[in-house]
C-alpha cells in the first residue's frame, strides 16, 4: 500500500520570514521560493520538502534547555566538520547556548529568532 501522506513542508514560526530564510539559505544553498513574501518565505529543496518560515505576531523564542517556552521542534544537519560549521553559523548570526549534551558528536546552536537546531560530524 503506497503511503497515505508526503511531506511537503516545514514551517517555522519566527518574527520576521524573510530574514530567516535568509540565514537557511546562506547556511544551506537551498533557494528562496517565488513566492515568499514579508509575511510567509520559504525555501525549496530539489526533491525533498520546502522549508517555511511564517511571521507570528508577539513571537517567544524557545528556551532551550528548559522548557519554560518549549522548542515544539528542531532540525538538524549533518556537517563535515563541526568546530567549521560552528564558527561559519555564529559568524552568520546563529547563537551557542551553553548547554551542550555531546559536544564530540554534535552541536546545538540557535537560529536567529532562537528555534534550536543540531549540526552532527558525519
Amino acid at each position: 500500500m503506497p503511503p497515505l501522506m508526503k511531506l511537503s513542508a516545514i514551517t517555522l514560526d519566527c518574527p520576521d520570514p524573510q530574514a530567516l530564510a535568509a540565514f537557511y539559505r546562506e547556511v544551506t544553498g537551498l533557494e528562496p521560493h517565488p513566492k515568499s513574501d514579508a509575511e510567509f518565505a520559504s525555501l525549496l529543496a530539489e526533491g525533498g520538502p520546502l522549508l517555511g518560515f511564517q511571521r507570528v505576531d508577539a513571537y517567544r523564542a524557545p528556551t532551550w534547555p528548559d522548557q519554560i517556552v518549549p522548542q515544539q521542534l528542531h532540525l538538524c544537519f549533518d556537517v563535515a566538520d563541526l568546530e567549521e560549521a560552528e564558527a561559519r553559523l555564529l559568524e552568520l548570526g546563529a547563537g551557542r547556548p551553553e548547554r551542550q549534551p555531546d559536544e564530540g558528536r554534535w552541536r546545538v546552536l540557535t537560529d536567529p529568532a532562537g528555534h534550536p537546531f543540531c549540526i552532527v560530524a558525519v
